[in-house]
């Protein structure tokens, strides 16, 4: 099938893109795919919107907002210590007046029935598997491939897929998109550029009675439980009439192997000024996804032969807000319009070079600019001076300090598990606080069992000299999901009392190491969060996109 316009991803650039190109061609004939099994069944945020390109895309949506979306009220900034709160000073970046909290699936819902109005083709269930290039040119992607067997085989239910052609595609994938690292490496696109940095996000979605509802609260945390040398903080967000989405959100440059991220929210939840929101409440949903956290440093080449970035594929979330959605819609606009301009022409150049000017002349440039210096000041001064860092740059240089700090690789921070404090997270009591399986249950998370494992290592020799040596499997703390399971002898006397036996091993898709330890990886937990393909310390795990539908079913208020 051939089109003008393809787009990879149905999340909130990808959509936007396709919606802002109808808009200025309404001639041009759009395609997009989507892996999850409906628009918005793979997006989870907290989410704060920022209604800046929503504005500029539709003018008018306030009279036909998305489901839920509830406007912005009592903004509170709190530093936690073990028993007690302080309210700080809220930071300009986080004033949210005017801003919506939102479920930012609905938002997918709402746009993606915005675009299809305007005759935009959509295919959820898609998943863009491979790349169609010809003579260094991208000329489309692979998606629908359905019925491959665990071995590799064609099945019973075999479907080979099709070739989506088009004289431009535009990867919306989302963090560490599984095309896009391909993308980066076939065109050297991070070349000129600083590591990506990210975080983990966590995110659980309550109801709670409704005299204990405000309607729009907007409530940050810093401090515990995180220590100084991590950085990460959380969110509690009341929407609706009785929903909390809360969160927690953990650096990925963590030191310290014996970190769990999914076990500090849990812990979070336990702090005072936290659990009077959530008692007598009940827990409905649960996610997890990885976030782009290096800002402009990190944002790599954005267009290539036959295509581009947008979005946070790209890189385009700015943390001192703790938004991106709103960057990433317009980075979108912009790229669409430079398309719309180029179909214009008799000659079609290749290489829109177009698009990344028209990124810098935008305020998506200017913002994320003026906060460049924000997160890697605290992996350069700790928590206690990346406050006094941000303070400075905040308040006396408004953003326009003589300087520019830089990123490191987050595969590369983990102290040797021997030169780490030992962490022991308190059991769940399965009120307030969680066990990683009934959490994936409340995800949804489905995938087909007799197809190739989408969680794959590079050398499975490699796990047991450097994983279980020498950081004794963090991949089993930094999982949210129970997806990688280190077991045998060795494993229960080193972590016995420690949460990683959860998973059970069934239905593994992967198995590495001997008699004595070996990494089990149970890919059907796989809730889609990348952190395991960031985090590994040797860069041994590959994700790649699984058969389309599959992965988690979020539900409207995630």
């Amino acid at each position: 099938m051939e089109f003008d316009v393809l787009v990879v991803g149905g999340g909130p650039a990808g959509l936007a893109t396709a919606i802002r190109l109808k808009q200025a061609s309404p001639d041009t004939t759009v395609c997009l795919v989507e892996k999850g099994s409906e628009i918005g069944a793979h997006t989870l945020s907290g989410a704060v919107l920022e209604p800046r390109a929503l504005d500029e895309l539709f003018p008018d949506w306030r009279d036909d907002p998305p489901a839920l979306a509830t406007p912005a009220g009592d903004d509170r900034f709190m530093y936690l210590t073990e028993k007690r709160a302080f309210k700080l000073p809220t930071p300009p970046a986080m004033n949210n007046h005017g801003n919506y909290v939102v479920s930012l699936g609905n938002v997918c819902r709402w746009l993606g029935a915005r675009a299809e109005a305007l005759g935009i083709e959509i295919y959820p269930g898609f998943a863009a598997s491979d790349l169609v290039v010809e003579d260094g040119v991208v000329k489309g992607v692979v998606a629908g491939v359905m019925g491959i067997t665990r071995e590799g085989e064609e099945g019973p239910d075999f479907q080979p897929g099709m070739e989506l052609r088009a004289t431009y595609t535009v990867f919306a994938e989302g963090c560490r998109g599984s095309l896009t690292k391909r993308l980066f490496e076939m065109y050297d696109l991070r070349k000129d550029c600083q590591p990506q940095t990210f975080g983990l996000g966590i995110k659980e979605l309550w109801e709670i009675p409704k005299e204990k509802h405000t309607p729009g609260l907007v409530w940050h945390s810093t401090g515990w439980p995180m220590k100084s040398d991590t950085y990460g903080g959380s969110w509690l967000y009341m929407l609706g009439e009785n929903l909390v989405s809360i969160g927690f959100v953990v650096g990925l440059d963590y030191p310290n192997p014996w970190l769990s991220p999914f076990d500090e929210f849990q812990r979070f939840k336990t702090h005072p000024e936290v659990r009077k929101f959530l008692e007598g409440g009940k827990r409905i949903s649960y996610g997890a996804r990885a976030l782009n956290e290096g800002g402009m440093q990190s944002v790599p080449r954005l267009v290539f032969p036959g295509g581009m970035l947008v979005g946070d594929t790209a890189g385009f979330l700015n943390v001192p807000k703790i938004k991106g959605t709103h960057t990433a819609m317009k980075s979108g606009m912009v790229a669409a319009e430079a398309i719309a301009e180029a179909l214009k022409g008799e000659t079609r150049p290749e290489v829109l070079e177009s698009y990344p000017e028209a990124i810098r002349k935008s305020w998506v440039w200017e913002e994320l600019h003026s906060v460049r210096n924000i997160r890697p000041g605290f992996s350069k001064f700790g928590f206690f001076g990346g406050m006094a860092a941000a303070a400075l740059d905040t308040y006396v240089f408004r953003g326009k300090a003589p300087w520019t700090w830089v990123h490191h690789a987050d595969n590369e921070t983990l102290k040797s598990a021997d030169k780490a404090e030992k962490i022991v997270y308190p059991k769940p009591d399965g009120v307030l606080t969680f066990d990683r399986l009934s959490s994936v249950f409340l995800s949804n998370t489905n995938h087909e069992e007799n197809q190739p494992p989408h969680l794959v290592l590079k050398d499975p020799g490699r796990w047991k000299g450097v994983n279980w040596d020498q950081f004794r499997s963090p991949e089993s703390r930094y999982c949210p999901a129970a997806v990688y399971e280190a077991v045998g002898p060795e494993a229960e006397r080193e972590l016995r009392g420690t949460p990683d036996a959860e998973a059970t091993g069934e239905g593994a898709a992967v198995e590495a190491g001997d008699a004595a330890v070996r990494l089990v990886i149970n890919a059907q937990n796989c809730v889609h969060c990348k952190t395991c393909d960031i985090k590994d310390p040797s860069q041994n795990i590959n994700w790649q996109t699984p058969e389309g539908g599959g992965g988690p079913n979020y539900i409207g208020g995630m």
